[in-house]
């Protein structure tokens, strides 16, 4: 038997180089809720900081959206919406770790689902009579 089989002495393979890119941007994201691959180029936005799928972020910005300062690194679950008065929505995330809050401009490709499901969850919840959001 001329082959070299697993655990026999000189069997072993050299390792294959790793493409490891430290310091480069990446390409993508591996999102914290759904774990799908995002795409960090986004439709109607320079910076895209949310998965189009779930909405949920990291907290990675600090002041200005792209700085990638923040120390926290936590989870950012979609909260709500916002419209601004020229009919752009932002989407407010909250931080689970430091309980801070961010407005992050939606991207072309976000879940119009996902987006209605939080903008219309102040409506159905039973604290706030809906009367009081309809007449605002």
């Amino acid at each position: 038997m001329g082959g070299h089989g697993r655990g026999k002495p000189g069997g072993r393979r050299p390792q294959r180089r790793k493409d490891v890119r430290h310091g480069e941007p990446a390409d993508a994201f591996r999102c914290v809720g759904c774990r799908l691959d995002v795409p960090v180029i986004a439709p109607g936005t320079a910076h895209r900081n949310h998965c189009p799928h779930c909405l949920t972020s990291l907290h990675v910005d600090h002041r200005i959206p792209g700085d990638r300062r923040a120390s926290c690194r936590g989870r950012m679950a979609a909260l709500s919406v916002s419209v601004r008065q020229d009919g752009e929505w932002l989407i407010i995330h909250h931080c689970q770790s430091c309980d801070g809050l961010s407005a992050n401009r939606i991207a072309g490709d976000d879940n119009a689902l996902a987006l209605l499901r939080i903008a219309i969850r102040p409506l159905s919840d039973g604290a706030l009579p809906a009367k009081v959001l309809l007449a605002l």
